[in-house]
Formats: structure tokens, sequence, C-alpha cells
């Protein structure tokens, strides 16, 4: 199978994305990617949680609203091509959380479901004597993995690459 250019098939179906794609964790990054990519799904069948699916070209994809990513590297040992960084000293990806505008704390409503699913610790809450807590990620100690999103009753929080800007 040849490589596809995601987004050269984008523009011509009349999409263009605009946030970037999160491939699956410890995946090589792109455009290497793409070429040693097969599509053949087998790390999708192995995904325990079902976030993986299939994204533009057949490649796999990351939905946090679907669950959270267990770091437990099935689709890494599932995968026969060199896709992914087989070094388990490395991290899994770059990726980190953030709160957006439309958080309940933000807007004095208690909740702290974010807080709670985060194992990793990386969301902590700034206490008021005169406000609810709000949240804050601390982008070191989270791992990326996306617990935080499927479960926050406004889809305030989202995971992008550590770098990237809010949209």
């Amino acid at each position: 199978m040849s490589a596809v250019d995601a987004s050269r098939r984008a523009l011509l179906k009349g999409r263009v994305r605009h946030e970037p794609v999160i491939r699956p964790p410890w995946a090589v990054p792109e455009p290497s990617f793409i070429h040693h990519c097969t599509r053949c799904g087998e790390c999708l069948d192995v995904c325990e949680t079902q976030i993986l699916f299939r994204g533009d070209g057949g490649y796999p994809e990351v939905d946090f609203s679907r669950g959270e990513c267990t770091l437990c590297r099935a689709c890494v040992e599932a995968c026969p091509e060199p896709a992914f960084s087989r070094n388990e000293r490395s991290p899994p990806w770059d990726l980190s959380a953030r709160i957006g505008d439309g958080c309940l704390g933000e807007q004095g409503v208690y909740c702290k479901s974010c807080g709670e699913v985060c194992e990793a610790g990386a969301i902590r809450f700034s206490f008021n004597t005169y406000r609810v807590p709000e949240p804050s990620v601390d982008s070191e100690a989270c791992n990326g993995c996306g617990a935080c999103v499927a479960l926050c009753p406004v889809q305030a929080v989202e995971v992008r690459p550590a770098g990237a800007t809010t949209s």
C-alpha cells in the first residue's frame, strides 16, 4: 500500500482540519508514521478502551471522547510495521490536557470530575473561600491519557500537543 497524503485528501473532500491529528501512543512522528503504517487495523483491534479509530486515509487516530488511553502498549505490540517506537523508556506522546473557558468551575458551578479521574494527579484545584474550586493542569505531570476528556459534563477539557494553542 502506498502512503496517502491525508491533508490533500481532506482538501479534495472539502474538509480542512485545523486541529492536529492525535496518533496512538508511541507512534513515530509524521510523516514517518504515514510512510510506515499500512492501515492494517491491528492497533484498532487490540485497543482495550476502543479510543482508536480509522481517521482520514484509514490511518489510526485517537478520540478521547470515547474514553482514556491506559498506555498499555497493546497497539505498539500488535503493529507488524516500524510505525511505533519500541523503546519502552520513551514517553508515549507529547500531549497535555487543557481546561477551556466553558469549565463549570469558572462559571461558579462546583465540579471536580476531571480531577477525580486524573490518576497522574495533574489536575489540581484552587480553593478560595468565596469561589468554587477551579481546575488547572500541571503539564509536567500530565501524561496525556485523556481520562478527563470524556468525563467532563460540558466538554471543556481537551488533550492537545503540549506546544499547541487552543483554537
